[in-house]
């Protein structure tokens, strides 16, 4: 669904309504992961401007919220539009989290993986600024096409949210920007930095 209006921002700066926060519950997979409970909204921390893969074979998530919002990279004046996603509590199997940190002539991709035995990793309270997220979703007492105002009073009032009581994700990938977390335990944690020819083939997914 495509939202044909545009918004007045502040600083004079004009998006588009975030048309992928209003596309039906089989596709609004690609807007969801983690979230927060009581925490900031993305246009109130400076990101890096380096993205992040996040992966998972199956998250369970509960009281997921989610709506759009903006974060500013470090230096820059114009903010960048992201999906905003809050999950009160989820378990996250065979967690993956990756970033590609190469420099010129040294490729470099740093790797954290959790969850992967009898008991996942699970967070709670968290919240995640993401370019985009693939995978199976299913929702519990979805609700669409609420004011994200009403999901969190610091969002931006007019703009398009939705809820669910529970959402399960199977094949998660997901780029992210930031998470922010009130908890997040990591069960089996193993970070590792591959570089060079061993850095090939290493990020959570392509």
């Amino acid at each position: 669904m495509k939202d044909s209006e545009d918004r007045q921002l502040r600083g004079g700066t004009r998006w588009r309504r975030f048309a992928a926060m209003a596309i039906p519950a089989a596709a609004v997979a690609g807007g969801i992961v983690f979230g927060m409970a009581n925490g900031a909204i993305a246009a109130n921390i400076t990101v890096s401007g380096t993205a992040f893969k996040v992966g998972a074979t199956r998250l369970e998530g509960d009281g997921f919220k989610q709506y759009g919002g903006v974060v500013y990279e470090k230096g820059k004046t114009v903010p960048q539009p992201v999906a905003l996603s809050e999950i009160g509590h989820a378990d996250l199997y065979n967690l993956c989290q990756s970033v590609n940190a190469s420099l010129p002539n040294l490729p470099v991709v740093l790797r954290i993986e959790a969850g992967k035995g009898k008991e996942p990793a699970t967070a709670d309270g968290m919240l995640i600024a993401m370019d985009s997220l693939a995978g199976d979703a299913t929702f519990t007492k979805i609700k669409i096409g609420q004011d994200a105002t009403d999901l969190n009073p610091a969002a931006l009032e007019g703009s398009f949210g939705q809820s669910a009581d529970h959402v399960t994700i199977k094949g998660l990938e997901q780029v992210a920007r930031y998470t922010t977390a009130g908890t997040f335990n990591l069960k089996g944690l193993k970070l590792k930095v591959y570089a060079f020819g061993d850095a090939a083939g290493k990020e959570c997914f392509y």
